[in-house]
């Protein structure tokens, strides 16, 4: 799959990979379909044309280059897809998300919507048998592990989320575990928001994404003074600023959804200034895979429900459009190959 200029895609073909020193050769095996695809197919956040997308990769190890080990081939894994240059100046303070040369695969070098794909040896991990289903989002579940994290929430906070697609639904749980006392979660769809009862939060408030203020007497009424923490996990502005106005004095908000690069939000400074308000960005996860590895394994964070369709790679378009269908949560790749050697394999099952 390759994402080219002009907001264009296609299947093509091309040489296998090869492994360079320090780096392993993988088989995708599953690769998850998210709304950060979409910005990269137009260009967005940090696109290098032509591009092979995919970031949320689980895949087989086929080899490793000179100079690398790691699991046996074979083994199924998951894959860090963050690169950091580790010379730079934020690298050096221990702060590699903040690399000044940060790339990721799938988003500025080839991901995994591929037969084969190139990654770091030290950025591959063991999935221990997990379900390639469940494993798939563990990408997505360090990306939350991050915003957790930067969100540094107090115990018995009153936390507000405004998604739930996939990131809303995980955050609900990690929330919790976080120290949150009570999540309510903010959505346009009903079975989402039923689903988020079953993964974590305690309130749901259906609303409007294009009249987000409709919900804003409900959601006032389940916290009047206002939430410790308000998480915005769409993108919107107008939830943005929705979200501004519903949080404490003193409170925090985190811009977690991706926003268009030029999109622009109304804050207004002495709202921020008399109110003590913090605002605060998670832009991308750094070395947070294993413990996201660790609490889907654990059985600590549910994935149930959330994968909603499997396709091959040729069906891509239609992944692309369940981003906009309000009754698809997450949509995952099955790569070609993949694809192959899991019909082969039912074959000989069914004649066996």
């Amino acid at each position: 799959m390759v994402f080219d200029e002009g907001s264009s895609w296609s299947l093509e073909q091309t040489s296998t990979p090869l492994p360079a020193r320090g780096e392993v050769l993988l088989r995708p095996i599953l690769v998850g379909v998210c709304g950060t695809d979409e910005h990269l197919l137009h260009g967005g956040f940090i696109a290098k044309f032509p591009l092979i997308p995919g970031h949320e990769i689980v895949a087989e190890v086929v080899a490793y280059g000179d100079g690398a080990s790691g699991p046996a081939v074979g083994t199924q894994v998951v894959v860090d897809p963050t690169v950091f240059c580790g010379d730079c100046p934020p690298c050096k303070r221990g702060q590699p998300g903040y690399c000044s040369r940060f790339g990721s695969l799938g988003c500025d070098r080839a991901g995994g919507f591929a037969d084969y794909v190139v990654a770091g040896a030290s950025k591959i991990f063991p999935t221990g048998g997990l379900d390639p289903e469940v494993a798939v989002l563990t990408e997505p579940t360090a990306c939350a592990i991050h915003g957790v994290d930067v969100l540094a929430l107090k115990p018995a906070s009153d936390v507000l989320i405004f998604g739930a697609g996939p990131t809303g639904l995980i955050l609900s749980q990690l929330l919790r575990m976080a120290g949150a006392a009570r999540v309510t979660v903010a959505a346009p769809t009903a079975s989402k928001l039923a689903l988020a009862l079953n993964h974590g939060a305690t309130h749901t408030v259906q609303i409007d994404r294009t009249n987000p203020d409709g919900a804003a007497e409900e959601l006032r009424r389940i916290a009047p003074e206002g939430f410790d923490a308000v998480v915005e996990a769409t993108g919107s502005t107008s939830v943005l600023e929705l979200g501004i106005s519903l949080t404490r004095n003193g409170g925090t908000i985190l811009v977690y959804g991706l926003a268009g690069e030029n999109a622009l939000a109304v804050v207004r400074p002495y709202e921020v200034f008399s109110r003590e308000l913090t605002i605060r960005g998670s832009f991308a996860q750094s070395n947070c895979i294993g413990r996201a590895l660790f609490a889907l394994q654990s059985g600590q964070i549910s994935t149930e429900g959330i994968v909603t369709s499997v396709m091959e790679l040729d069906q891509f378009q239609s992944a692309l459009d369940n981003l906009h269908d309000s009754e698809q949560i997450k949509s995952v790749v099955i790569p070609s190959s993949s694809a192959q050697v899991a019909r082969s394999r039912a074959a000989t099952q069914a004649q066996n």
